[in-house]
């Protein structure tokens, strides 16, 4: 079992930045990939980026792209998201996720089997 455990939520103001932080436990070698996804009040879970640690590949959303950067720490199995610019429609819950193989890409939910908890990011103007 692998446990994901997300900080780093709370409230910003438009154009603030934040970084969110995700540590992995339990069993860390049940993993090859790592990603952050979004949900918004009413609307369906958005991919926002996701990590391929043993080379850093990475892949973003164009919603975030040039704001959101992800970034892995192997050594203490974390995933952090840097938000810059943020902005009112970045208003959401923020989940880390993992997945061992990308069976429907990065950007697909089925692809990912263990989930966080949440970190609620509001965004204000």
């Amino acid at each position: 079992q692998l446990q994901l455990e997300e900080s780093g939520g709370g409230s910003v103001q438009v154009g603030g930045s934040l970084t969110l932080s995700c540590v992995a436990s339990g069993d860390t070698s049940d993993y090859r990939w790592m990603a952050w996804w979004r949900q918004a009040p009413g609307k369906e879970r958005e991919g926002v980026a996701c990590i391929r640690p043993s080379d850093l590949y990475m892949e973003i959303a164009d919603s975030v792209k040039g704001r959101f950067t992800i970034a892995q720490f192997k050594t203490n199995h974390t995933v952090l998201l840097q938000m810059n610019s943020l902005k009112p429609e970045d208003t959401a819950t923020y989940y880390c996720a993992t997945a061992y193989v990308l069976r429907h890409g990065c950007r697909d939910e089925r692809s990912f089997g263990y989930w966080g908890r949440g970190t609620q990011v509001p965004v204000s103007s």
